[in-house]
């Protein structure tokens, strides 16, 4: 006895696995046609927002996300630990001022 597997968008599925795609997909026995029937899920890319740059400091910057609020600093290693402390605590000050400058600016 001969079984057939009925596909839904073969063409797609067909390209796909020409170009050595791996297709991931669902095997079902349909219940109005009785045939056994391979569907292939079609996953998107998830597309994600940039974040949008608050403001620029002078050794990192700070930047929004959609849920999130960034901060970068970097410094050199060859500073002493004074002044790396120094410049940690006056970047950490200018990013809290961005962001409460930028939440003004949004709101007005």
């Amino acid at each position: 006895m001969k079984k057939y597997i009925f596909v839904l968008n073969a063409i797609e599925l067909m390209n796909q696995l020409m170009n050595g795609k791996r297709v991931e997909g669902v095997l079902f026995l349909d219940e109005n046609t009785g045939r056994l029937t391979f569907k292939a899920y079609n996953r998107q890319p998830r597309v994600r927002e940039k974040d949008r740059m608050v403001k620029k400091l002078p050794w990192g910057w700070v930047k929004r996300s959609k849920k999130k609020w960034k901060t970068f600093i970097s410094v050199d290693n060859d500073l002493p630990l004074e002044k790396v402390m120094e410049q940690f605590s006056d970047d950490q000050d200018a990013a809290m001022e961005a962001i409460i400058d930028y939440t003004i600016i949004e709101r007005a």
